[in-house]
Order: C-alpha cells, then structure tokens, then sequence
C-alpha cells in the first residue's frame, strides 16, 4: 500500500474509495479548514464579545444577571460539542456532522439578524427611559443565540478532529506537520477573534448592533463556503458504528465482579489479543499501564471460565484508564476556564467605567480590549512553534519540546500571575474611586484603560500554552476510536468553566448581599468590592495549581502499538529517546532466543521500549511481553 502511495490509517475519500497520500490530506487540505475556522471565529466572537454590554444596553438587564446569561450560553456553545462528537462517532461520520451543524447555524445567524435589525423589536424609549424588552423579543433572542450555540456546539469537535485526520501518524513527517496543526489552529481562531472583537465590535458601538450581526452572518456565510470548497482533497476516516460508551462502562463492572480474585504478577498473563488481530479489525493495541490497577482485575483469564461472557481485553481496561486519566485533569481544568468567562463579561463592564477616549472624536470600545490577548496569542503561537518547539527538541529529544502536560501547565501557572495582577489593578481603580468621591455608576473613573492592558496580554501568554495544548491533549490521549469524544473532553472543559463561573458569581452576589447588604459585583461597579472577587480568584487559582502538578507528575500517557510491514511501532508519550538502537536490540535478541541476559541489560531494554517511537526488526506480533511497558 505504501508504495502505491496511498494512506496507511484507513483514510478514504467521501465516496469510501482509498485516498492518494500525494493528493489529498496535510497542508493543502487544512489550509480550507483552518481559513474556515478564522472565519468562522471572526463571526461568532462578532457575537459573543461584547453580549454582555447588548444585554444590559439594549435589554436592559442587570449586570449580575447578564454575566450569568453569557456564561449560560456561552457554556452551552461549549457543552453541545458532546452530542456533536456521539452523533459523528455513532451516525453521521465527521464530515456529515459538521454539514449539519453548518445548517443549524445559518439559521440562527439569520435569527439574529432579523431581531436585532428590524425596528417591531427595538424597545421604546421616552425620555431616556427605555423599557424592558417585550417577552416576543426576548424569545426570538434566545431561541437565535441558541439556536447559534447549538450549531456552533456540534461543529467544535468535529471540524479540529477532521483536520488532525488529515495527518497520516504511519507517516513520521505528517505526524511532525499535526503537532504545527494545533498551533496553528489556535492561531487562525486568534486571527478570526482579532478581526471580530477590532471590527465587529467597533461596527455595533457606532452604527449599530443590526449592522454589526449582519456582518457577523456575511463571516459564517464566507466560512461555510471555504470549507466546501476543500472537498476533492479532504480525507476521512470510517465511522464507528459501536457504542464505546457501552465497552467504558463493561471495564469497571467485569473488575468489581472479579474483586475477590488475585491479579496475576505478570501483566502479560492477562487476557489480550495479539497484535495481528488489532492490525486486522484496523485497530491499535494499548499497552498495559500500571495506574487504576484496580480495573486490571477485568481482564483476568479464568475469571469467566465456562460462562459465555468473555473477559475484557488489556486494550479495553486500557481505553477506561485513558478516559479515567483524561477525566482527572478535566477536572482540575475547571477553575482555568472561569478566566476565559472573565475575559468576555467582568473585563469587559470593568472597562466601561474607565477612560477610553483616544482623541476628541474617538472611544475605545470597553471590548476591543479582548483584541490584546488575542494579538498575544498571535505574536506567541509562531514563536512557539517555530523557535519554542525546535530549541526544547534540541534539548529533551521529545518531538513536542515539553510534554503536553507540561505545557498546560505554564499556562495555568501564568493564569495564577494574571490574577494577581488584576487583583492590584482592581485595588488601584477603587483607590482612584475613593481619591475622587466617585460614587455614580455612570461616573469615568480618571484612570485609563489600559491599566487592563497587562492582564489581558498575560492571559494571552497562558492560552498561548493552554488552549493548544489542552485540545492536543485530549485529542491524542483518546482511544484511536474515540477521537471525537476526546476533542469533546476540551470543550465541555470551557463549559464546565463558564457554568462554574456563573455559579460563583451568583453564589458571591447573593451571600455577599446577605451578609453585608452590598454585592461585590453589582451594578455600580464603582461601588462594589471587585478586588475581593479577584482575590478569590487568585487564591482557588494558586490552589488549582498546585493540585495539578502534583497530578501531571504522575500522569502516565498512553502506550499504542500497530504493526505495518513487518514492523512493531510501540507510540507513547513516557520517554523521549527517539528509537531503540543497537543496545536495546541486542537485548531484546538475546531474550528473544533465550540468551542469558542479566538485570542491567534488562532494564536498558525495558527503557528503551518506553521510547516515543520504537522500531525493531524483525519482529513478531507477540515479541514483546506487556510488563516490558510497565
């Protein structure tokens, strides 16, 4: 197959045929993808980056409740990807799914625009005094925003995952090029942000919210047709018509059965398949790891004997330690994600009461300062990919640089920095409050907005590492079935932030107004006590973090193995030498042969199999034993 220059995972074209590797996949088809996603992005942040100002501008909402209808829908925008990835895994495959979501979209993009440009739904105003939006209005509102969250939801998933399928992983320089993917893609959605939050936003502060959707809408309409247009060089892989969901939960219920039974010393004793049966079906096989030992006991031999229920396989006892792992850091990425609920809600009503006037004639919109960590992350991401990456490769041997967790783990650690920073900004601003008797919510305080500048460039810096590496993360520690639900763990991570947030602001607003009978975050911001609610802030974040380190330290990444023309190839993430060499092969000859080989040759070989990439020739689907990856 190789030498007739087709893919080697099973990649076909939308007709189900086999797909040229010289014609299809890599740059050439992402750059529709990722000019899409620009595009894309440059439509829905045109939306959701000053929603909060729309809500109690025109609405006229309270500042309390609008944070929490963002967050809300903003969540659901980033909790749906959940459904999107179950009906690509288990229905539609990835590229009839995000067809899909495209048409919900572009329903609720036009919705938009029709309630917020036709003047029946414009509320009535007398005097300056505005009343509250009609229930009709509001309902067309809602259903449009969310009919967008929705679209927007099931799309997530599905389009980064269809552009990582583009990569080959038997081929080492597409494996290489999908590393530089997810740079990228978080560079194009910085890009698209940018636009959006420079431009759109501007477009709805002088001339209209109408006009800004509008534009919003022309964006998405642009994106959908670049991704088409991709169609003749995009590849894509089968659907799977399982139920993985069904497989996760048989693990644990087989261990607790077989509770009482002792595990056997060697890992290799358990039961497994061998490598030609996973090659055949298409599959890899996952090596057996040594956390969540409890759920070993699910794929004891004799622990079925005589009934017709087989035991579980080491690969599928694996798969539930991979989804158990990858379920710890979500966790611990909650309080993370409340700071990208802060950058589109506090920040931007916090700027409002600053000066932001450049000029005579000109005011800087309270959301365009977002633009600054979206310049960051596009000044960042190229460094890192190009001189970041090369330069730590030179000097750790891994093909990333740094591991992912690690580097999720910078941008967490400089999220806890940009805490501490907005907490002395915040108490800088209250004693400007206090120095000039402000006491008016319409009041300016003389204090210019780019007092906000370093915050936002600092958490431009953490999603630099964050972002990218969270959606690697979780995208290459899936099961190689289950990719869709991986990318799905990153985004319902975001949503799980956004909700968090909501929930923390209301539970302050509300104990807070109990207790001292003012909210930290009322409407007069300029009576609230916001510095409290950032040092709150920095204290869970400061704990958050330390939490994680202690988890990444003994994370265990996968171990997959696959057998291509007559080669094993063992890929992980444990080690970073970048193959066996002639120590470790002779080690493993003379245990193949039975040769004598004593405890320090043996260890060499076990680390050597640790490798990110292991080749040994010839080889044999069963020559090496599960504990040599313990």
């Amino acid at each position: 197959m190789e030498d007739q220059g087709y893919t080697l995972d099973g990649t076909v074209d939308l007709s189900g045929r086999p797909v040229l590797s010289s014609r299809t996949g890599k740059r050439k088809a992402c750059t529709f993808i990722l000019a899409y996603q620009a595009l894309e992005r440059f439509a829905y942040f045109g939306i959701s980056a000053s929603l909060v100002i729309y809500m109690t501008s025109e609405l006229h909402k309270d500042l309390v409740s609008s944070v929490t209808s963002v967050n809300n829908w903003s969540g659901t925008a980033w909790l749906t990807p959940i459904l999107g990835a179950y009906l690509a895994d288990r229905f539609l495959g990835r590229f009839w799914t995000i067809t899909f979501a495209l048409l919900i979209y572009a329903t609720g993009m036009g919705l938009l625009v029709i309630t917020t440009s036709l003047r029946c739904f414009r509320p009535m105003c007398t005097n300056g005094i505005c009343r509250e939006a009609s229930s009709l209005r509001l309902t067309l509102f809602y259903l449009s925003i969310y009919t967008i969250a929705f679209g927007s939801g099931v799309l997530k998933p599905n389009m980064s995952t269809f552009g990582a399928d583009q990569f080959d992983d038997f081929k080492p320089k597409e494996k290489v090029l999908k590393v530089s993917f997810f740079n990228w893609w978080s560079f194009n959605t910085a890009c698209g942000t940018l636009a959006a939050t420079l431009f759109v936003v501007y477009i709805q502060e002088r001339f209209g919210w109408g006009l800004g959707y509008s534009i919003s809408a022309i964006g998405f309409m642009i994106a959908s047709f670049t991704f088409f247009m991709g169609i003749p060089m995009y590849r894509h892989k089968s659907r799977q018509a399982k139920s993985h969901a069904k497989e996760f939960f048989r693990v644990p219920v087989v261990a607790f059965r077989n509770r009482k039974l002792l595990l056997p010393s060697n890992p290799s004793e358990l039961h497994e398949f061998e490598l030609d049966h996973y090659n055949d079906c298409g599959k890899r096989k996952i090596y057996h790891t040594s956390r969540f030992r409890f759920l070993d006991k699910a794929a004891i031999k004799e622990s079925t004997a005589g009934t017709s229920n087989p035991p579980c396989t080491v690969s599928q006892v694996e798969t539930s330690k991979l989804v158990l792992g990858m379920t710890v850091i979500w966790f611990l990425i909650i309080i993370p994600s409340n700071f990208w609920a802060l950058e589109v809600t506090v920040f931007v009503k916090q700027g409002t009461t600053m000066e932001r006037n450049i000029g005579p004639n000109f005011r800087i919109p309270a959301a365009s300062l977002w633009s600054f960590v979206v310049v960051t992350i596009l000044i960042c991401v190229p460094i890192y990919d190009h001189y970041f990456v090369p330069f730590m490769r030179q000097r750790t041997g891994h093909h990333r640089g740094i591991k992912m967790l690690q580097r999720i783990g910078i941008g967490v650690a400089i999220q806890v920095v940009s805490a501490a920073v907005m907490y002395a900004v915040e108490i800088r601003r209250m004693n400007v409050i206090k120095e000039k008797h402000i006491v008016g919510a319409e009041q300016i305080v003389p204090m210019s907005i780019f007092w906000l500048l370093p915050q936002h460039v600092l958490l431009g810096l953490a999603n630099t590492f964050l972002m990218a590496g969270l959606l690697e993360f979780f995208y290459d520690q899936s099961p190689e079935e289950m990719k869709v639900i991986g990318t799905a763990f990153f985004t319902s991570t975001i949503a799980a932030g956004k909700y968090s947030n909501s929930l923390l602001v209301t539970v302050i607003d509300k104990s807070t107004r109990k207790i001292s009978g003012k909210s930290w975050i009322g409407n007069n911001l300029n009576e609230c006590h916001l510095d409290y609610y950032y040092a709150l802030i920095f204290v869970i974040s400061a704990l958050n973090f330390g939490v994680f380190l202690w988890v990444s330290s003994g994370y265990i990444y996968k171990k997959e193995g696959t057998r291509e023309l007559n080669d094993i190839e063992i890929l992980g993430e444990e080690q970073t030498e970048p193959q066996v060499g002639i120590h470790g092969f002779v080690a493993y000859s003379a245990t193949k042969f039975g040769l004598g080989v004593d405890e320090k040759e043996k260890h060499s070989l076990q680390g050597s199999c640790h490798s990110e990439t292991v080749r040994l020739l010839p080889a044999e689907p069963n020559c090496l034993d599960d504990d040599t990856f313990d």
